[in-house]
């Protein structure tokens, strides 16, 4: 079995690369879980997994004449596997964002859940490509207005190409109250439950200057908890790993959004 999230927010600052990997540590208790950096222009996710130094990257796979492979990009950490992607602009700009479609056809006969952490934006081809590519997108939003918004305009792209919804989570999370009425006004608007609500706390920003995964740094902290029940309230779909591959292969690569 196989199905591959794209982890989405449509805005930057909602901790989307925080829940990625804390979403994987708990899914991974259930599953064997990957998580890809897919944002190859604004990576974070070597931060946060402690992998500041790591010799090959996604960046690398996604060169033309590359002559790395998936296992040399891929670093076990607390039982999730990381494919992190680099910093270095000149990597960026050589690399070449759809052989993504590689990429995550390869480790779909290899793992049960992937989770692309994803580009804020959409406002290019590659940035886009995630959503195109996953089964279904889980949308990452703090629970203000504005960025429920944001998030509504991922999933109005997303079903547009055929992209389910897998459902939402308000992240860094101030006031209860505020949560609540955020919730009842947009949550109807949206084709996925609401997975869970996890609260501002100083855990995740001390795991991120550590580059240890929250859930390994603070397993007990209340965001730690928010986050593994928001995973067992995720529904993991069996597919059939040699159909999804073929279909990330096959995928139709979209134009640039206008």
């Amino acid at each position: 079995m196989v199905e591959a999230f794209a982890v989405a927010s449509g805005k930057g600052g909602t901790g989307k690369t925080t829940s990625a990997l804390s979403l994987g540590l708990a899914l991974s208790d259930d599953y064997d879980v990957t998580v890809v950096d897919a944002d190859t222009g604004m990576a974070n996710l070597l931060f946060h997994a402690g992998l500041g130094d790591a010799d090959v990257t996604l960046h690398d796979l996604l060169l033309s004449d590359a002559d790395a492979t998936l296992a040399d990009a891929t670093y076990e950490r607390h039982g999730v596997n990381v494919v992190p992607c680099g910093t270095d602009l000149s990597a960026f700009r050589a690399a070449d964002p759809t052989r993504l479609r590689e990429v995550v056809a390869d480790l779909a006969a290899d793992t049960d859940v992937i989770l692309l952490d994803s580009p804020a934006t959409l406002a290019s081809r590659a940035a886009v490509l995630p959503v195109v590519l996953a089964d279904r997108v889980l949308l990452v939003a703090q629970p203000t207005v504005p960025a429920v918004s944001d998030a509504l305009k991922v999933q109005e792209y997303a079903t547009a190409y055929g992209t389910g919804v897998a459902g939402v989570l308000f992240n860094k999370a101030h006031d209860a109250d505020g949560v609540e009425r955020v919730s009842e006004q947009t949550t109807r608007y949206f084709d996925g439950p609401l997975l869970g609500t996890v609260p501002d706390d100083d855990a995740a920003r001390d795991a991120r200057r550590a580059g240890t995964p929250l859930l390994a740094h603070a397993p007990d902290s209340p965001a730690a908890r928010a986050f593994r029940d928001a995973a067992s309230a995720l529904d993991v779909r069996p597919r059939d790993p040699d159909r999804v591959a073929d279909r990330f292969r096959r995928a139709v690569l979209p134009d640039d959004p206008r």
